[in-house]
């Protein structure tokens, strides 16, 4: 039997970007001969565990609406399911959360035996697993979140750093991200590995002709919140001719923020397609009959879902993020577009004079997108895309994941 690993998430394994690398790592580690087992908050009478790759005898669930007496507690301010806020739990729940995990940690280290334990997000469970277990190995992939919750909820940094500080090995998305940390977490370098994300080349690939539409086909995929610049690509798409493209939005998420982007979606008529929330299959099927992706976020770490919809195919609009900089920093393509970000006045939220221009650019950006689709060589193959693709395949990821497994446990014996 392979070494012992318990994965551990503090939200639903299946919703969001870190639940996608979750299921990743727990499928690549599977067929690497390691033995998983997982701790992670779902929601009381959900059936998470099936969508993953272990049994319900290797899964250890916190009950959200049972254990901890109130929706989940979300990484990001808003989840494409109900949750709770960081910023907004009162010292007592504060109190029940910390203490339940606590709980069901020790449960499950005195059940399973890890030999390594493989945590997402530099967050309050990671810092609670390292000081409960000192001599177990830990490593820890930040995603990007956790970042801006440090900013946004200075009053639990202390509780977050006592732990986090002191964790073995933390996995970056990109070497911009590995200064940040090194920065705010005090932690040394040469402990901050730059491993990226990937994509399953499995589920996301082109199809093998490339079939265009009348109108181009345009997609937005991710929670619905401002943070991820929707209501500006709603503002700027009805801006655009009417009958001139479809665009499908897929995605969820709850509140003001959701009923504000459906209000504004309403002027596109039939032109939009409001799609939900959609499994993986689904979201692959739909990239690859997609022309253009457009991810306007004011905040990532490294959006995965740039690289699934470049892997099907799509040509790309973004936001010149760091992390996604860095990440096409030598592609010069016309498939792959950045937009400059807008003076922002919080982490994720642009002033209110930049507002009109970010909009105007992501018009002006999707009308030239849309008119490089008519060029007879529109699909013409990039090399230095496909070998960016697969350097970002989840197989190639998780291996260097695996070098630092075998790292850890190997200097634990």
């Amino acid at each position: 039997m392979g070494k012992k690993i318990l994965h551990i998430l503090s939200q639903i394994p299946d919703a969001t970007g870190s639940g996608i690398y979750l299921q990743a790592a727990l499928r690549h580690a599977a067929e690497c001969g390691f033995e998983n087992t997982l701790l992670a908050g779902v929601p009381v009478h959900s059936n998470h565990h099936e969508k993953l790759t272990l049994g319900a005898a290797n899964f250890c669930p916190v009950y959200f609406g049972e254990e901890i007496p109130f929706p989940v507690v979300g990484m990001s301010d808003v989840m494409p399911y109900p949750s709770t806020r960081f910023s907004d739990l009162s010292p007592a729940q504060l109190e029940i959360y910390c203490h339940t995990f606590e709980r069901k940690l020790e449960d499950a280290v005195e059940r399973w035996q890890p030999d390594l334990i493989h945590s997402h997000h530099l967050w309050l469970l990671t810092s609670l697993a390292r000081r409960k277990f000192t001599e177990i190995p830990l490593i820890t992939s930040c995603h990007g979140s956790d970042l801006r919750q440090f900013h946004t909820c200075p009053h639990l940094q202390e509780r977050v750093l006592s732990g986090c500080r002191d964790v073995d090995i933390v996995c970056a998305l990109s070497e911009i991200q590995k200064l940040e940390i090194a920065q705010l977490y005090g932690i040394p370098e040469e402990r901050i590995r730059v491993v990226g994300a990937g994509y399953e080349k499995r589920r996301f690939y082109q199809p093998q002709e490339k079939k265009h539409s009348d109108r181009p086909q345009l997609l937005y995929a991710g929670k619905l919140s401002r943070a991820k610049g929707v209501p500006w690509l709603l503002q700027a798409l009805t801006q655009l001719p009417a009958g001139s493209f479809d665009f499908h939005l897929v995605g969820d998420s709850s509140g003001p923020e959701k009923e504000e982007i459906l209000a504004l979606a309403a002027p596109l008529g039939d032109a939009i397609h409001i799609h939900g929330k959609l499994e993986q299959e689904k979201l692959a099927d739909l990239m690859r009959a997609s022309d253009i992706f457009i991810l306007p976020s004011f905040f990532e770490g490294l959006p995965l879902v740039l690289l699934e919809a470049l892997a099907c195919g799509c040509r790309i609009i973004t936001t010149a993020l760091p992390g996604v900089s860095e990440l096409f920093s030598g592609i010069e393509s016309e498939r792959v577009e950045l937009i400059d970000l807008p003076q922002m006045i919080a982490i994720d939220a642009p002033h209110p004079a930049e507002e009109e221009l970010f909009v105007a650019d992501l018009k002006q950006t999707v009308e030239t997108q849309c008119a490089h689709l008519a060029k007879t060589n529109a699909d013409a193959p990039c090399p230095k895309i496909d070998a960016l693709l697969k350097d970002y395949t989840w197989g190639g990821i998780f291996r260097k994941i695996e070098r630092l497994y075998l790292e850890l446990t190997d200097s634990a014996e």
